[in-house]
């Protein structure tokens, strides 16, 4: 993809791994660059895809994904945003921006939830939505977070 989508040479893009993979991921390529030294693209991408490609990964980023609650005691909203915003582009390819910025506030929970979706429209950003969650947590002393509300009623 990125050798068709820029133009590179096979030489370019193989050299650009190194940067690309992060942690485990790098780890894995260093070994395999090591075992197998100098392949090709399609060698190399054949790798890529039998190794992260697979129904386990995607498990694994749907869980991460779906625990990841927005806690603004722990964390900021700029750095919660944009993991989620990635883990679900990498999980729905063809799912639209505006379905992305649906999803997202869901995973804030109780009142934050209910105020960025009501001061977020369709055609909102994803810069917008995060200075929204900043704004609401930042001015609104009685907002819950992650609270599930559960109906009370009953006859007695």
């Amino acid at each position: 993809m990125i050798k068709e989508d820029f133009e590179l040479a096979e030489r370019l893009v193989k050299a650009r791994f190194n940067t690309l993979f992060t942690i485990s991921a790098h780890k894995w390529y260093i070994k395999l660059r090591q075992a197998h030294r100098h392949q090709s693209w399609t060698w190399w991408k054949t790798q890529i895809i039998n190794k992260w490609a697979n129904d386990s990964c995607r498990f694994n980023v749907e869980t991460a994904f779906e625990s990841s609650k927005f806690n603004a005691e722990k964390e900021k909203a700029l750095p919660w945003f944009f993991p989620q915003k990635d883990r679900l582009t990498a999980l729905y390819t063809d799912m639209s921006e505006l379905m992305i910025h649906k999803k997202i506030p869901r995973q804030c929970g109780g009142d934050l939830e209910h105020a960025v979706k009501s001061r977020t429209t369709e055609q909102s950003s994803a810069e917008y939505i995060i200075n929204i969650v900043r704004f609401v947590y930042e001015t609104d002393d009685n907002i819950t977070i992650n609270q599930q509300y559960y109906d009370c009623s009953y006859e007695i």
